[in-house]
């Protein structure tokens, strides 16, 4: 079983960025793709980004291609979400999770973190 733990979260002006890591535990971490989600205050929990197992496959949400990066450190059982030009709306808990399945919803995945907190200022 994988447990992950998200950080990097905070403060930011729009405009800036950030960059999250997913430190996760367990020997399957390095066979597993990883997700990263994010869910704002009174909304659902979105999909954000997606790398497989080997890093030769990353999926985007529309909403932050070209703004977002994700990336692994297998040696180091982490994955990254680069966050650059933040905006407002960008603002939410941001969670990864294992992926459990071919898809993008939130019940494709499992073994969710406790989320870390982005909040960006206009």
């Amino acid at each position: 079983q994988v447990q992950l733990v998200e950080s990097g979260g905070g403060l930011v002006q729009a405009g800036g960025s950030l960059r999250l890591s997913c430190a996760a535990s367990g020997r399957t971490f390095s066979s597993s793709g990883i997700g990263w989600f994010r869910q704002a205050p009174g909304k659902e929990r979105e999909f954000v980004a997606t790398i497989s197992a080997g890093s030769l496959n990353r999926v985007y949400a529309d909403t932050v291609k070209g703004r977002f990066t994700i990336s692994r450190d297998n040696a180091k059982n982490t994955v990254y979400l680069q966050m650059n030009s933040l905006k407002p709306e960008d603002t939410a808990v941001y969670y990864c999770a294992v992926r459990l399945r071919l898809g993008v919803r939130a019940t494709d995945f499992h073994s969710w973190g406790q989320g870390t907190q982005v909040t960006v200022s206009s």
